[in-house]
């Protein structure tokens, strides 16, 4: 029974993932963890299910190491370790470290996040890659807008598993917080809509609810439109 327990938690651990190292030009960083913030999860890779949780900001266990450069108008990839490999919507935000702060401790706390991308549904809606473009992907990507302010962000990554998500609370949200430097982009200006995390989100939001029957006609993701500058 015990080796049962064993197998059952680690297929378990297996059929989860988390991001843990980003794709920069095109090349992955050689090691987990060297420019975004490793979180609690780093073992279990278990998602976040309460919405209301500080985890849902960064999910951070420790302070960061390193920070990215990455210049306005290019693409940044994450790799989910080994794969999304459940559906639904994945999501990136940033907020900007202000200045003088510390990078590696800041915690984004408030409304600093400002969404920049976002791979939802397609139709026709179900629960296959046909209709999530990010499900299976080792690799999801988003483009820094080439009018993002010049500075220092955290840039976080949100893929929404909705395969339990029939009921209020079944989300499970599998995130995580790179440190990135913006190059070339604009001198000033004012990304937005802020929001919170936690609190841009409610248990309740369509979004992160999902039906197998009937099936869905429609699907909105969580949150605010999509910053392109």
């Amino acid at each position: 029974m015990k080796f049962f327990t064993v197998l059952a938690l680690s297929g378990a651990a297996q059929a989860h993932y988390h991001f843990s190292k980003l794709v920069i030009n095109g090349t992955p960083e050689a090691a987990e963890w060297t420019s975004i913030r490793q979180t609690k999860n780093y073992q279990t890779n278990a998602g976040v299910t309460d919405v209301n949780s500080a985890d849902m900001r960064c999910y951070q266990m420790k302070p960061g190491t390193g920070t990215a450069t990455v210049a306005a108008g290019d693409t940044l990839g994450f790799l989910a370790l080994s794969a999304v490999t459940h559906f639904g919507p994945v999501q990136f935000y940033a907020a900007r470290v202000p200045d003088g702060a510390d990078v590696n401790t800041w915690e984004a706390a408030g409304n600093v996040w400002f969404k920049i991308g976002s791979i939802t549904a397609v139709p026709p809606y179900g629960s296959s890659e046909a209709t999530w473009p990010a499900y299976n992907k080792k690799q999801v990507d988003v483009v820094i807008p080439k009018n993002m302010p010049t500075g220092k962000y955290l840039i976080r990554v949100e893929s929404i598993a909705l395969h339990q998500a029939q009921s209020v609370g079944g989300a499970q949200i599998y995130l995580s917080c790179a440190q990135v430097e913006v190059t070339g982009g604009a001198s000033s200006g004012s990304p937005g809509p802020l929001v919170a995390f936690p609190g841009a989100y409610k248990a309740s939001d369509p979004g992160l609810l999902w039906s197998y029957y009937p099936v869905p006609t429609t699907y909105t993701a969580p949150g605010p439109a999509v910053w392109t500058g």
